[in-house]
């Protein structure tokens, strides 16, 4: 992929996707969001098919017409899952407009700042969402109109009057959508998609795990249920929180996939926990699950073993790599953890995120601070040299909004072709498979070397009483010491100095059998690690080095 290729330029518009399944399976269902429970203690679930989704789509999208709203207008969605704003998205991919969307759990101090730098023109929201808007006017002052939205059950659709709205001309490389990162390592920044980039993202999730219509899927991340119109797949609208994830039933998630005969979903590894943890206790299995989707950090080999109990014999979790400014980049198979990989984790290799997918291009630099150029794309670290991870392809995003210096240093251009940088040190393995230490803004340099959070943490995470673990760099007369800091399984957590001693000779024993983590000798325990909100599962470390590095 070099930098005299062109830019593909013709038309494209992601609400096709939901008009030809509208055409090609207009009664199969599309939408199925629980209204409650029946008699029998079922989940009582109202249903669309494909051509009432349509329907849905083509309503708003002339009722948003009819507002002013026109291809390019900037629309802040504040919507709960549902089908409204499944509906609302694509009725506004279809006009051209485009959607804002805005973890609504990242704390009121960092969304308002959010919108004030996103300008959205039109604010479209249910009443909750309109009386912010009122109290905090400065963030919203761009705004042209609100438009107020219901419930997640409220439909707008009428047999009496239909609406034959034409897709917007909007071509590859105009704007989508803008999304904000999860603001785990930093503050949150809205990525421009283009409507290229999500046919991309539709086409590569499809081929890669063999995605076929018909399908039904349960999405535990309210913005993964976009991509299914697309791929044909029905949406199982999960009982779930969208602001607090981690405070989820498993009990509520294994019934709809029971009963609805699920055969994909996404979740976090925090998400995916719960619920394992809770077949295992019921001795409940998942037969009709075909796959698992486990993304937004590292899934244990622990979590894998135990779902290939909980699965059928041909049902497989799998683990996609990738960020909001790119996905997928690459995906990585159980049964490829568990047969190799696992062991190399425990010795403090890394996570294996698996083989590159095809179209991606994905090169190890040296690891530097500032922005990079061309030149140093042509630095490739050889396989085993952990370095900085680069990735360029079909999904990759080109800048982030309204924000110049940040995609500076994000991204180098190559002619027509933009990498992005992930953030992320890895390495390639002799395999070609990419291998993930950590993020680089975690990187703990000290006068023992350098330590990579997701090598070390890997290999104390097999302590059967740690839940999860966290590298962070401590101070101590002046100078920067590694030190790990373990959040215990429930009921773990050391009582006194005798259990707390204990605790800390066990951890520095396995940490003696790996070069890696040999010098590591400051420990300390926290109850509950502060964590992200849109995964529940990425740990933030730096607030964890702020509180414990006196």
């Amino acid at each position: 992929m070099r930098g005299d290729q062109p830019v593909r330029s013709e038309l494209a518009n992601v609400s096709r996707f939901l008009d030809q399944m509208a055409a090609s399976q207009a009664l199969r269902d599309a939408l199925l969001i629980p209204r409650g429970r029946t008699a029998m203690g079922e989940i009582d679930y109202l249903s669309l098919n494909f051509a009432e989704l349509a329907d849905e789509q083509n309503a708003w999208a002339k009722r948003f017409l009819d507002e002013g709203m026109m291809k390019g207008s900037r629309v802040l969605i504040m919507v709960k899952p549902g089908l409204p704003l499944i509906a609302i998205c694509f009725s506004l991919f279809k006009i051209g407009a485009v959607p804002i969307v805005i973890d609504p759990g990242m704390g009121l101090r960092s969304f308002l700042k959010c919108v004030e730098r996103s300008k959205p023109d039109f604010l479209v929201g249910i009443s909750l969402a309109l009386w912010v808007s009122r109290v905090f006017r400065r963030p919203f002052a761009t705004i042209k109109r609100k438009i107020k939205v219901g419930g997640p059950l409220d439909r707008i659709a009428n047999d009496r009057e239909k609406f034959d709205i034409q897709a917007a001309d909007t071509r590859r490389d105009d704007l989508a959508a803008v999304l904000f990162t999860s603001g785990s390592t930093g503050a949150p920044k809205g990525v421009r998609y283009e409507h290229g980039m999500f046919e991309g993202q539709v086409e590569a999730i499809r081929d890669q795990y063999g995605i076929q219509p018909g399908e039904i899927d349960l999405p535990m991340l309210p913005i993964f249920a976009l991509f299914n119109p697309a791929l044909g797949m029905t949406t199982v609208v999960p009982e779930i929180n969208p602001s607090k994830p981690a405070t989820v039933d498993p009990a509520k998630i294994v019934l709809a996939i029971q009963q609805c005969g699920v055969t994909n979903s996404f979740g976090s590894p925090a998400l995916w926990k719960k619920i394992g943890a809770y077949c295992s206790i019921n001795d409940v299995t998942l037969p009709t699950l075909k796959r698992i989707l486990v993304a937004g950090a590292s899934a244990p080999p622990a979590l894998m073993e135990q779902f290939r109990g909980i699965l059928s014999p041909e049902g497989q979790m799998h683990a996609p790599y990738g960020a909001t400014e790119v996905l997928p980049v690459s995906s990585v198979s159980d049964k490829e953890i568990l047969e190799f990989a696992a062991d190399r984790t425990l010795r403090g290799g890394g996570t294996c995120v698996g083989k590159i997918l095809p179209r991606v291009e994905t090169r190890i630099l040296e690891v530097k601070e500032g922005p990079l150029g061309v030149g140093d794309l042509e630095r490739e670290l050889p396989n085993g040299e952990i370095g900085e991870i680069v990735v360029t392809g079909p999904t990759v995003t080109k800048a982030y909004d309204r924000l110049p210096e940040p995609t500076r240093l994000a991204k180098i251009k190559d002619g027509q072709t933009v990498w992005h940088r992930m953030g992320d040190l890895g390495y390639f393995d002799e395999e070609g498979r990419l291998w993930f230490c950590g993020r680089k803004a975690e990187l703990v340099e000290s006068d023992k070397g350098v330590f990579y959070t997701d090598a070390c943490e890997g290999v104390f995470n097999r302590h059967p009483r740690v839940f999860r673990c966290a590298l962070i760099c401590c101070r101590e007369q002046g100078e920067n010491k590694p030190a790990l800091v373990i959040e215990p399984i429930k009921g773990a957590y050391p009582k006194g100095k005798k259990e707390r001693d204990v605790f800390i000779d066990e951890l520095r024993k396995i940490g003696a059998e790996v070069e890696m983590t040999r010098s590591i000798e400051h420990f300390f325990f926290d109850k509950a690690f502060p964590v992200d909100v849109r995964h529940n599962a990425k740990i933030h470390r730096l607030t964890l080095r702020e509180r414990y590095s006196g």
